[in-house]
């Protein structure tokens, strides 16, 4: 694996806007309309992916390992979601993330979050 350099404390922002498509009653968590936990973890794992990005050659990605977040609070339909990543460790291919999440009112989510970066090609070759 070839030697990448990404810089710890990096941070990484994403918005999305909650449609019925990422309620709790659409992912199956839940019965209600309101922002679905899984929807709010993908949105972590979207920040976290993305600020890293442009710091990998060509033909690698990153993939989630592990979520340790808690959703503290429902967002309703209509309303704005921002999240922010801040790599907090890198340790070989091993990166940890630092994610908040908050809607028009305040936060309503935050843990940690750790990805591996692939070699993408190699990564999908061991699938099959």
């Amino acid at each position: 694996m070839m030697e990448i350099n990404i810089p710890i404390g990096i941070k990484g922002l994403q918005e999305t806007t909650v449609g019925p498509e990422n309620t709790a009653s659409r992912y199956g968590s839940g019965l209600v309309e309101v922002f679905a936990t899984p929807a709010m973890i993908a949105l972590m794992e979207k920040t976290c992916h993305e600020s890293i990005a442009k710091y990998l050659p060509e033909g690698h990605g990153s993939v989630g390992a592990n979520v340790n977040v808690n959703h503290v609070k429902p967002t309703p339909v209509g309303m704005k979601v921002q999240c922010e990543s801040e790599l907090e460790e890198v340790e070989g291919r091993k990166l940890v993330f630092k994610v908040t999440a908050w809607d028009e009112k305040g936060e309503i989510g935050s843990g940690m979050h750790t990805r591996y970066i692939i070699d993408t090609a190699r990564f999908m070759a061991k699938l099959r």
